[in-house]
């Protein structure tokens, strides 16, 4: 492959053409991000890329028409805590 692309990748639309080998057109939009549910190891026919991509909308579609987004940055978030209270006890 081009890149390296796995389950639950974001990957970002940037071709919306018909399809490759009958011209129909397809169901994605361009500069829609979808969630890689399935990477199949085989050559497109349209000879493009060597995998196809399941995004769940029709069945799996050429690679080249996604580009891999960056994985989000984790974001750490520092929580306050309160200390515990002392107790006297009362005689």
């Amino acid at each position: 492959m081009s890149y390296d692309v796995s389950c639950e990748d974001l990957v970002l639309c940037v071709n919306d053409g018909p399809n490759h080998v009958t011209g129909e057109p397809v169901p994605l939009v361009r500069g829609e991000t979808y969630r890689v549910y399935y990477v199949f190891e085989y050559m497109c026919p349209c000879g493009r890329s060597d995998a196809l991509i399941d995004v769940g909308v029709g069945w799996a579609w050429c690679q080249s028409r996604f580009r891999l987004l960056p994985k989000p940055k984790k974001r750490v978030e520092t929580r306050k805590t309160e200390a515990p209270r002392e107790i006297e006890k009362v005689s």
